[in-house]
């Protein structure tokens, strides 16, 4: 489960990932043996492996099952057709159309009691109208002052609130699709399914939707235009399914793919909206321009000495997209800016290795999974924060260029981007995957770096993968692989790094276990590597059963410890001796409740050996050595559907040759009104040999939503080491959808006690050590 990123093991492995769980231990060769012996007796004889993704508990799913085209009755429904009269966007469904399609009612519960009859009405009904598609719900509550709805932001976390959402498979592959939700107020989430289990919640389609609540629940009426979505010229149907969580009962309910181990985001069991043509596509095109006024404070050091100038500066650009084929999308930038993208997190690292940051940059977000290859935060090809971004500061880029989709059984993603100010890069991206069986695929990515300012020649990284998520015997099995190289100058040869996995995700145990092999000098220019010229292994078993007892609603339990292993290039996994860093994790007591509150009891156990020395913290260091200690930890959540929700994480035990008590706590406040605050805070008290610090970060978030499209947000953080306080306010108004006003500002102030301008002090507020206010203006047009 690991609700929540804590304690020292969180910290050694930066850049968890659902595939590469951090630490799982014991011995790689009694785990494999295990994981074959539960797998085999999974199997029932004669049956067959299928390649499908996801296949829910037998006793309540096979009559969903499908192989082929085959469908569960009831999984298919007509659309109605809007008439002289238009749609109306009110969220009343009271236009006469509404009456002339066909009604889904047939819900099912997928949690908590899986398969059995939704504990609330819903009642949805689509429409198609000469451009767009009209998606009706009635989602019915007979205690409708218990409604939970918070959220008014775009792209809010609309899962802590009552909630729909509707699942559009318009390529008809099994394969995508573009889900979009709304809750009670009327907000706006959406997302781009690119693949098994790769769902891109930062790609904003145009669409919108309206709400109304009475005495009977709540309604949502949506409108999606055609060209929103990816489909074939001449289509007639589309996939569909809808989804309606019940907040106060942690309820989720779905028309299809109810199956505990499926959801809305598993395809294969959608069901199909028919009549809708045959549709025409056209070749869509759009221009989103902008300008940028920015007015920069003259950067300080914390002695209060000038580090650089200030001033006014404006800037304008343009974005545009266009189809060149119904189901490929090209999208074009110039002069791009990103300043109204919201600060990184910052984190305090107790560690040697590198700190993993995701992507937040519009244009490197929208369809990012058909880029992905490798695993995330360990070693991966490609990362686009190697673009435009140096040392965490922007370099401006000129130009780029990305085209990305659908031919045939090939996916295929290009991108382009050319960096200015000094650095003169051209980089350079390629990706294809080609469809194999029902949700599997082949793939090969090549990247180069170029440009005059490389100066030493071209680096170049390619490399080939494959992903089987196949049903074996009724249940889930997705071995994987990937391979790749680099050609990078001055590094001698090709060097190679490859990692294989197998991940075995069901309802009662939950296993996964990988193979790394990252050769010395493999350094993607345009990806990340956490660490290289090493072996690693990685798993764990997860037993979860469901006892129904003491209102717990899942156990969590890890009675084979977890483990993360790293030896050198020469070293054996198999001999302890020969063990860089390891990582184990046994969880005697962890699971949710039916409340949704979730707790975790963990014993964990360290290695580390540096071979030289290593600043821990501002002014302490960690000598070479072989260092072992051991660790409890303690975290409770409670249910994020609650007006005040809280979570705490408790860190004790040893720390190297020293000791770390680290207590994390963060409370979140949504009164149902318009504005939402939380604060989070940790603290790590370690005491060392050669050292003592207090380790101290606190992040503040206050969200205000005047409605869903004006929203005002304050992000402050504050952290010891860099002895700083940080502010990024951001003011996000949408006057149509489509259009974009951002007003932000970002200031940073010394807290060191020895500046003689430290905030809060009166003088402090006057002597920021940064400072930019940027107004921004999008506007989005479509001849």
């Amino acid at each position: 489960m690991h609700f929540r990123a804590a304690g020292d093991a969180a910290k050694l492995m930066t850049g968890w990932q659902p595939r590469d769980i951090a630490p799982r231990p014991g011995s790689t060769g009694v785990l494999v043996a295990l994981f074959i012996v539960e797998l085999l007796a999974a199997r029932p004889a004669g049956s067959q492996v299928v390649s499908s993704p996801v296949q829910a508990t037998p006793a309540v799913d096979d009559s969903v099952r499908r192989a082929g085209s085959a469908r569960r009755p009831g999984s298919a429904i007509r659309v109605g057709r809007v008439g002289a009269t238009a749609v109306h966007l009110d969220g009343r469904l009271d236009e006469p159309a509404w009456s002339t399609a066909d009604s889904i009612t047939d819900f099912r519960q997928r949690e908590p009691e899986n398969g059995a009859a939704a504990t609330e009405r819903t009642v949805v009904r689509v429409l198609a109208g000469p451009d767009a598609l009209y998606v009706g719900v009635h989602a019915y509550d007979r205690s409708p002052s218990a409604i939970r709805a918070t959220q008014l932001r775009r792209d809010a976390d609309l899962t802590v609130d009552d909630n729909v959402s509707v699942l559009i498979d318009s390529f008809r592959d099994n394969r995508g699709a573009f889900a979009f939700r709304t809750n009670p107020n009327g907000a706006r989430w959406d997302a781009q399914l690119n693949g098994f289990e790769d769902v891109n919640a930062n790609w904003n389609g145009i669409w919108d939707v309206a709400v109304t609540r009475d005495s009977a629940g709540w309604s949502a009426e949506f409108r999606i235009p055609f060209p929103t979505l990816r489909y074939q010229a001449g289509a007639t149907a589309f996939g569909l399914n809808v989804a309606r969580s019940i907040r106060r009962k942690n309820e989720e309910v779905l028309w299809q793919s109810w199956g505990r181990t499926q959801g809305l985001f598993q395809v294969l069991n959608e069901g199909e909206v028919l009549g809708l043509g045959p549709l025409s596509r056209g070749r869509d095109l759009e221009f989103r321009p902008y300008g940028l006024a920015r007015a920069t404070l003259e950067p300080h050091d914390q002695a209060d000495i000038p580090i650089g100038a200030g001033g006014v500066s404006v800037k304008a650009g343009l974005d545009a997209k266009l189809a060149p084929t119904p189901t490929l999308t090209a999208d074009l930038t110039l002069n791009t800016d990103f300043a109204q993208v919201e600060a990184d997190q910052q984190i305090i690292n107790l560690t040697r290795f590198p700190l993993f940051f995701p992507e937040k940059r519009e244009f490197f977000l929208e369809s990012s999974g058909i880029f992905q290859f490798g695993t995330p935060g360990r070693a991966q090809l490609f990362y686009s924060r190697r673009i435009g971004l140096r040392d965490g500061q922007p370099v401006p880029i000129v130009a780029g260029g990305r085209l990305y989709g659908k031919v045939g059984p090939w996916a295929v993603g290009l991108l382009d981007a050319r960096t200015g100010s000094g650095e003169d890069a051209n980089n350079f991206a390629f990706r294809v995957k080609h469809d194999l069986f029902a949700r599997s695929y082949i793939g090969a990515m090549a990247l180069q770096r170029s440009g005059p300012g490389v100066t030493a020649g071209a680096e170049q990284s390619a490399g080939l993968d494959i992903d089987l998520p196949l049903i074996w015997g009724g249940r889930n099995i997705e071995p994987s692989f990937w391979i790749a190289g680099t050609r990078t100058p001055g590094v001698t040869g090709t060097p190679m790094a490859w990692r294989f996995g197998t991940d075995y995700p069901n309802d009662l145990f939950d296993n996964f276990v990988s193979l790394y092999r990252v050769d010395v000098g493999f350094t993607p220019t345009l990806g990340f590597v956490r660490r290289s010229g090493i072996w690693e292994t990685t798993g764990h078993i997860n037993f979860t059963p469901r006892p129904k007892v003491l209102g717990i609603r899942k156990l969590d339990l890890e009675i084979i410890p977890s483990w993360d292993i790293i030896v050198g290039s020469d070293g054996s996994l198999s001999r302890p001796r020969d063990w860089q860093t390891a990582q184990f994790e046994w969880r005697p007591l962890g699971g949710q409740l039916q409340s949704g509150d979730q707790f975790e009891v963990n014993v964990q156990r360290f290695l580390d050996t540096p071979s030289e020395p290593f600043d821990v913290f501002r002014g302490v260091s960690v000598l070479p050595g072989r260092y072992w200690w051991t660790r409890g930890e303690v975290q409770y959540e409670t249910s994020p559907g609650r007006p005040v929700s809280v979570s705490s994480v408790l860190g004790f035990g040893q720390f190297y040759t020293g000791s770390n008590i680290e207590l994390q706590v963060g409370a979140t406040w949504r009164p149902g009104g318009r504005l939402i605050a939380s604060l989070e805070g940790s603290r790590s008290a370690v005491r060392l040999p050669m050292g003592q610090f207090n380790a101290v970060q606190v992040t503040t978030r206050i969200e205000y939503a005047f409605n869903t499209r004006t929203t005002f947000v304050s992000y402050i953080q504050y952290n010891n080491e860099d002895q700083r306080i940080d502010f990024n306010l951001r003011f996000h108004w949408i006057p149509k959808i489509g259009d974009d006003v951002y007003v932000v500002w970002n200031s940073g102030y010394t807290t060191d006690p020895a500046a003689p301008h430290r905030f809060p002090s009166v003088r402090g507020l006057g002597a920021p050590l940064d400072g930019a206010l940027v107004v921004k203006a999008v506007h989005r047009l479509t001849p």
